[in-house]
């Protein structure tokens, strides 16, 4: 479970209370903020909780993506391939791995009920700087707690996230070494061809 799974946990926290999302709000107001805007949206949509993609997709787009920079989680996951990729083939990258977190996280809409809450931890550091660690946990109805830590940078237009940990696992580090053994077999179009081929 990793990022679009973390995303949607983060979702499926608190009651539903409409906020205007304010990304240049403190790191953990703007977590909370995307969470509770989008858990309503989550937990009242059918399809979304059966694993529909398509329906999927449209909730990623509206909710999460204005606050996820999806470009730079792909650029820190493909590493050298990344650098040596044309402006093309990147564009490509960036939307095959977003298809892939999406298909393969999926099935964990189905128990969104299953979150009891969502509990923001005491925020470290400075609020105010560039790259910061949002910590949370989340209390399952019968189950053990998930802690899940988002990474965000402040850019001109707020924060966005780029990187998630679940459980002691960061998606970018996990993804790293899978994306360049792929490279280094097949370039970065065989790493496209590869993440498209699984997204059918």
């Amino acid at each position: 479970m990793f990022f679009i799974t973390g995303l949607f946990i983060l979702a499926m926290g608190n009651a539903y209370a409409q906020h205007t999302v304010n990304p240049r709000a403190e790191p953990n107001a703007f977590i909370e903020a995307v969470g509770n805007n989008a858990l309503e949206a989550v937990r009242r949509d059918p399809a979304a909780k059966q694993g529909d993609t398509r329906r999927i997709n449209e909730l990623v787009d509206q909710y999460l993506l204005p606050y996820v920079n999806f470009e730079k989680t792909t650029r820190l996951a493909a590493g050298q391939g990344w650098r040596t990729a044309t402006e093309q083939q990147r564009h490509e990258l960036v939307e095959a791995f977003k298809g892939t977190l999406i298909r393969t996280y999926a099935g964990a809409l189905a128990d969104v009920d299953k979150i009891a809450a969502l509990n923001l931890l005491p925020f470290r550091g400075d609020s105010k700087a560039k790259d910061v660690v949002v910590r949370s946990y989340f209390s399952q109805r019968n189950g053990p707690q998930v802690n899940v830590d988002y990474r965000m940078e402040s850019t001109p237009e707020g924060w966005k996230i780029y990187d998630l940990n679940v459980e002691g696992i960061w998606l970018i580090q996990n993804y790293r070494n899978q994306f360049a053994q792929q490279i280094r077999q097949n370039g970065v179009d065989g790493l496209i061809a590869a993440l498209n081929q699984k997204n059918r």
